[in-house]
């Protein structure tokens, strides 16, 4: 199968570089608005005057309404038309976090990053499926895949270091007005650029299946949030959990019953998407490991401000800015994904390892700046090849629910991580202080016996990501990508 001729049949070619410039623009906002928030929690805190308790929801409402909706959001785009769904996307992002930086009260902060992630759950598909339906020489579509991946894994650490710019310097509400910046600019250029593809045939929206299927993912990040506050055998946490697993469960068998199912079940069935999918979830599910857990050490342990901690992060931005571009651009094409995503996961896995040697009074550059590379270099194999092939082979009308299935897996594997992952910290650190006494410093080094328990489940998670990536993706000859640019299942 030969390439389509762009000049032909691509009304975005000519444009395609700039194109590439607003997909990560918009795929920078949606991973950057996960973070950024977290440094400014402390000073909204003090200026709305919400309890601790509270606190966890101005981060678990962006992350319930994103993963809940995003394979609506992925179907709306392939039912619609990909320019206008990223367009209504960037600018309903925008008036969100207008709303949510002039909020005068918790509830409508929490209101806004609420429609923040509904609009995300619009943008992110669009964004990814933009992105395949524009690049389909092989060439250029590693270099932008690298380019996308690069953002996706590097987007969470930039958002802790901008968070801590504009807290320090502004205020904390900079960290909301931010998102106008990058999203206006972005919209009013993808009207001139982009140009609408209205799709063949418009069949109806699967109606039963969405909202099942957005019910379910729902009670599952919601179960995992009051994971992480109440514990994991707390009656609530249960009953969100079981009630999202039958609902899950019975999503499946509406899909495979319904003449025009919201999620095809033939995206998923393919052993190198499903195993990409199972990727993006496991690096998402371990890498907040540390954007967590090393953000509390350094601003709670070594008494770090919110700019020294964003700036302590660079160093991890870069590594994985490079492995990602040398992943999709020099290696991909030649491999396939299955050596690069487990050697990824067993890089991260090794950086992690590296991080339980942090003490109380350890240094950055023996003990944190090495783990920090490594994770950074890790991650890049594992987002870049993952994200490309997740979404490669995928027919043109299904683009959109396959690109929001792989920002699903990544969001819902972000939600179990913090949740597991913080619960064992905690009953680590209990564990520790309860043995050994409450005073000061033996708190410090409590927490600290918490982080790197979390560092080390992490680091497991990796490593069963490796095996099971390692035994569903495939390593596919270099002449096949070269000819196709893409991975198409019908020819295995």
């Amino acid at each position: 199968m030969q390439p389509i001729p762009h000049h032909s049949k691509d009304p975005h070619h000519d444009h395609r570089w700039l194109i590439l410039g607003l997909i990560g623009t918009a795929q920078l906002l949606v991973v950057l608005d996960v973070t950024i928030v977290n440094i400014a929690l402390p000073s909204a805190q003090r200026d709305l005057g919400f309890s601790d308790e509270d606190r966890q929801w101005v981060v678990t409402a962006y992350a319930l309404a994103f993963g809940s909706l995003l394979l609506l959001g992925g179907r709306i785009a392939d039912l619609f038309g990909r320019k206008w769904t990223f367009v209504v996307g960037l600018l309903g992002f925008a008036s969100a976090s207008a709303l949510g930086g002039a909020a005068g009260s918790f509830e409508l902060l929490v209101g806004a990053r609420a429609l923040q992630g509904t609009f995300g759950a619009l943008l992110a598909p669009a964004a990814l499926s933009l992105l395949t339906t524009t690049f389909t020489q092989p060439a250029e579509r590693a270099k932008a895949f690298g380019v996308f991946g690069a953002i996706a894994g590097m987007g969470g650490a930039f958002g802790l270091l901008l968070g801590g710019v504009l807290t320090e310097v502004l205020d904390w509400r900079w960290c909301l007005y931010v998102s106008i910046v990058f999203a206006v600019p972005a919209a009013v250029a993808s009207v001139r650029l982009l140009q609408h593809a209205p799709a063949p045939s418009r069949p109806r929206l699967d109606i039963p299946g969405t909202l099942v299927a957005s019910s379910g993912l729902f009670s599952l990040v919601l179960g995992l949030a009051r994971a992480e506050s109440d514990g994991w055998g707390s009656p609530v946490t249960l009953g969100f959990l079981a009630a999202s697993t039958l609902l899950l469960v019975t999503f499946v068998a509406l899909q495979r019953r319904t003449e025009h199912p919201l999620l095809p079940l033939r995206v998923v069935a393919d052993r190198d998407r499903g195993g990409s999918f199972l990727a993006l979830g496991t690096a998402g599910a371990g890498i907040f490991a540390v954007f967590l857990f090393l953000t509390f050490y350094l601003q709670q342990t070594k008494g770090l401000s919110a700019l020294e901690t964003g700036l302590a992060f660079l160093p991890m931005t870069f590594a994985i800015v490079v492995s990602a571009t040398i992943a999709s651009t020099r290696l991909l094409v030649r491999t396939g994904p299955r050596p690069l995503v487990p050697t990824g996961m067993l890089g991260t896995a090794t950086g992690l390892v590296l991080l339980t040697r942090i003490g109380v009074d350890t240094a950055y550059v023996s003990h944190v700046l090495p783990s920090l590379i490594l994770v950074g270099l890790g991650f890049g194999f594992i987002v870049a090849p993952a994200f490309a092939t997740a979404t490669a082979g995928v027919g043109e009308r299904d683009s959109g629910v396959a690109s929001a299935m792989a920002d699903t897996s990544q969001q819902i594997g972000g939600a179990i991580g913090t949740a597991l992952l913080s619960t064992l910290a905690v009953a680590a650190s209990t564990n520790f202080a309860s043995e050994r006494g409450q005073a000061t410093e033996l708190l410090r080094q409590a927490a600290v016996e918490g982080y790197v328990t979390a560092f080390w489940w992490g680091a497991g998670i990796f490593v069963v990501g490796a095996v099971v990536c390692g035994s569903l993706l495939r390593s596919i000859a270099h002449p096949a990508i070269a000819e196709t640019g893409l991975v198409d299942a019908s020819s295995r």
